[in-house]
C-alpha cells in the first residue's frame, strides 16, 4: 500500500518552495479495430491509413530525430514522453493484410502527387503545394520502408532507450463505467496486458482508462493486475474524497494503492480548444478542404472509393483562414508560414508551462507536475502542423533550443525562459512516482472526459439502446464460460474464445461515440449489430451442446469469424468464468 501524505499538512508552516517542476506529455493513440478481408476495398480502413500517414509515422519521425539530437548534444536533458497504444491499433499495425493495403494506399498517393504536379505546372502556388506533398509522402514512405513496416518495434526501441513510457488501455477501448459484469471488466484489462507483453516484451506500468472513464471499483481491478497508475480528467481528482491536499498538480493514491494523475486544464485548453487553441490559427492547414472533393470525378476517380464515393486524399491546398469562413472562401495554404507559426506556438506553450510551474512551485514543497494528455491523432491528422509543434516543445524542454530574452522594453514575451526558473523537465507517471512515493490517499470521483464530464457522450439517447444487448451478452458469456471452463474439446474452446472476441469488439467505446456525434453512424450500427448477432449465433449453438463433440457448432462459420475478427489470437475464455 502507498504511504499517505499525512505529514504534508504538518509542514505547511515551514513550507520550502520546490526548485523545479515536471511536465508530463501523454499521447493516447487509438483507433477501433477495422479489418475487412471480405472486401478488396473498405472505406473505413482508411482511418488507419490516414492516421499512419498523418500522425503515427510523423510522430515516430519526431521522436527519433529528437532522440538522435540529444545523443549528439552532451548538455541536453532527457526525452521522456508517455504514449498509450490501444490493442486494436497495435493489432492493425502488425496485420499483414492491412499493411499490404497501406503500401498500396501510399503508392496511390504518390501517383496522385505526380499527376498533381503535372496538372498544376502552370500555377506557381499550387505547383509548390503539390511538390510539398510529394516530398512529404516520399519521405514518410521511405521511413516506413526503413522500419520494415514495423512501427511497434521502432517505438519499442525508443522505450528501451528510456524516451517513452508506453502504456496500454482496455482491450477494445471498452468504457469501464458501463460494463456491468465484473468478469467482463476484468477481461478488458487482462486481455490488454497479455497482448501488450506479447508486443513489447515487458509488463505495462500504467493504463489509460478509455475516455478517462473512472467508476468506483476500477482502481481495485487495476491493482489486481499490478498496474501502477492511470489518468483522470481534472474533476476526477479535484472532487476526490477527501480533497487532495496538493490539488491537481500531484498524484493521489486510491484506496487500492494505484496512483491517479489528473488532467491539467490550462495546458489542455491551449491545444484542444477549437476557438482559442493553437490549431484555430488561420495560417494552419484546413482539414476539410481536400482535392478528393474539389477535383472533377473524371480526374479523381482512381483515388477515391471504387463506387465513386468521394474521400479525403491528403492533398489539401487551403488554410483555416478564419473563424466561420466558408470552405469555398478558404485561402491557399502556405506551408512555410504555417510551420513557422507552429514553432512559435511551441515557444509559447513552453513559456506558459514554465510560468505555470514557477507559480506552482512557490506553493508546493515538492516538484509539481502538469499532466497534459491529448489524443495522438490530434497531432498531424486534425492539426496538420501538430508534429512540428510537438518537435518544438520537446526540443525546448530537452535543452536543444534556448529562446533569447527580448530587448528591454520591447514588450515581446513569447516563449522566453524566466531566468529565475528554468527547472522544467519532461517526466512520466512512472518517473514521478519513483521520485515521489509518498502521496495522499483519496477516492477519485466518478468522471470522464468529453462533454459534461460524466459519461454523457457514451450514455445518451442516441446510443443507450446498445447496453441492454451488451449486458445480456456479458452475462451469457460468464455463464457459458463457467459451465465449460474445464472443456478439452477443441471446437468448443475455439467457439468460446470467439464469443469473447465478439463481446470485446461490441464493447468498444467508439461505437457509442460515433452514434452520439453522428459521423459514421451506419457503419457503427452495422458493426455493433454484426458482433452481437455473431455472439448470439455462437452462444445458441454452444448452449445446444448435449455432449462433447456434438455437432451443433458450425465449424465453417467459426473459421470464417476467426478469419475476419482475428484480434487476440491467444485469448482464453476462462477469464469470463
Amino acid at each position: 500500500m502507498p504511504a499517505t501524505h499525512a505529514a504534508e499538512d504538518e509542514k505547511v508552516a515551514t513550507l520550502r518552495p520546490a526548485t523545479g517542476g515536471d511536465l508530463a506529455l501523454v499521447l493516447h493513440a487509438h483507433l477501433p479495430f477495422v479489418r475487412h478481408p471480405e472486401h478488396a476495398y473498405h472505406l473505413e480502413e482508411n482511418w488507419l491509413y490516414e492516421a499512419l500517414t498523418a500522425t503515427y509515422l510523423p510522430l515516430l519521425e519526431v521522436l527519433r530525430d529528437v532522440h538522435g539530437e540529444i545523443q549528439r548534444t552532451p548538455s541536453a536533458g532527457p526525452l521522456r514522453l508517455t504514449l498509450s497504444l490501444s490493442p486494436p491499433l497495435c493489432t492493425m499495425l502488425r496485420d499483414p493484410l492491412l499493411l499490404s493495403r497501406y503500401r498500396a494506399y501510399v503508392d496511390r498517393l504518390l501517383r496522385l502527387g505526380d499527376e498533381e504536379v503535372a496538372r498544376n505546372a502552370g500555377d506557381s502556388a499550387l505547383s509548390k503545394l503539390s511538390r510539398f506533398y510529394v516530398e512529404r509522402f516520399t519521405r514518410l514512405a521511405q521511413l516506413f520502408r526503413d522500419i520494415d513496416g514495423d512501427i511497434l518495434s521502432a517505438l519499442s526501441t525508443l522505450q528501451e532507450a528510456g524516451c517513452l513510457d508506453i502504456i496500454t488501455t482496455c482491450a477494445t477501448h471498452g468504457y469501464l463505467p458501463v460494463i456491468r459484469e465484473p468478469a467482463a471488466r476484468r477481461a478488458q484489462i487482462a486481455v490488454a496486458i497479455r497482448a501488450y507483453r506479447g508486443w513489447f516484451g515487458r509488463y505495462p506500468r500504467g493504463l489509460w482508462l478509455p475516455e478517462c472513464g473512472y467508476a468506483d471499483g476500477v482502481d481495485a481491478l487495476l491493482a489486481e493486475h499490478d498496474l501502477r497508475y492511470f489518468f483522470t480528467d481534472a474533476h476526477g481528482l479535484l472532487y476526490a474524497r477527501p480533497r487532495p491536499p496538493l490539488g491537481l498538480h500531484a498524484p493521489i493514491f486510491t484506496p487500492a494503492g494505484v496512483a491517479a494523475f489528473g488532467r491539467d486544464l490550462e495546458s489542455s485548453r491551449s491545444v484542444w480548444s477549437a476557438t482559442e487553441g493553437y490549431p484555430a490559427d488561420g495560417v494552419y492547414r484546413d482539414f476539410y478542404r481536400d482535392i478528393g472533393f474539389d477535383r472533377p470525378l473524371s480526374v479523381i476517380a482512381p483515388y477515391i472509393h471504387p463506387d465513386g464515393i468521394r474521400v479525403n486524399t491528403g492533398f489539401k491546398y487551403h488554410r483555416v483562414t478564419g473563424p466561420r469562413v466558408d470552405l469555398a472562401d478558404k485561402q491557399l495554404y502556405e506551408p512555410e508560414q504555417a510551420l513557422a507559426r507552429a514553432d512559435e506556438h511551441a515557444r509559447d506553450f513552453v513559456h506558459k508551462r514554465r510560468q505555470q510551474l514557477a507559480a506552482l512551485s512557490q506553493r508546493m514543497e515538492r516538484r509539481p507536475i502538469v499532466v497534459s494528455p491529448y489524443d495522438a491523432e490530434l497531432f498531424g491528422h486534425w492539426w496538420f502542423e501538430g508534429p512540428v509543434f510537438l518537435r518544438g516543445v520537446l526540443r525546448r524542454l530537452c535543452g536543444l533550443v534556448r529562446d533569447e530574452q527580448p530587448a528591454a522594453g520591447s514588450g515581446v514575451g513569447l516563449g522566453l525562459v524566466a531566468p529565475e526558473f528554468d527547472g522544467v523537465r519532461l517526466n512520466t507517471g512512472t518517473g514521478y512516482l519513483s521520485e515521489h512515493p509518498v502521496n495522499a490517499v483519496c477516492e477519485p470521483a466518478p468522471s470522464s472526459w468529453g462533454e459534461g464530464g460524466y459519461s454523457a457522450v457514451w450514455v445518451d439517447s442516441a446510443n443507450d439502446w446498445i447496453y441492454r444487448h451488451v449486458h445480456r451478452a456479458e452475462a451469457q458469456l460468464h455463464e457459458l464460460a463457467s459451465r465449460h471452463a474445464g472443456t478439452t474439446d477443441d471446437v468448443l474452446r475455439r467457439a468460446l474464445n470467439q464469443l469473447a472476441r465478439e463481446l470485446l469488439l461490441a464493447q468498444s467505446s467508439d461505437w457509442a461515440f460515433i452514434l452520439k456525434t453522428g459521423t459514421a453512424v451506419k457503419y457503427a450500427t452495422e458493426r455493433l449489430k454484426s458482433h452481437l448477432a455473431r455472439f448470439q449465433q455462437l452462444a445458441r449453438s454452444i448452449a445446444a451442446l448435449t455432449e462433447p463433440g456434438s455437432s451443433s457448432i458450425d465449424v465453417e462459420l467459426l473459421a470464417e469469424l476467426e478469419r475476419r475478427d482475428n484480434v487476440f489470437p491467444d485469448i482464453d475464455f476462462r477469464l469470463y468464468a
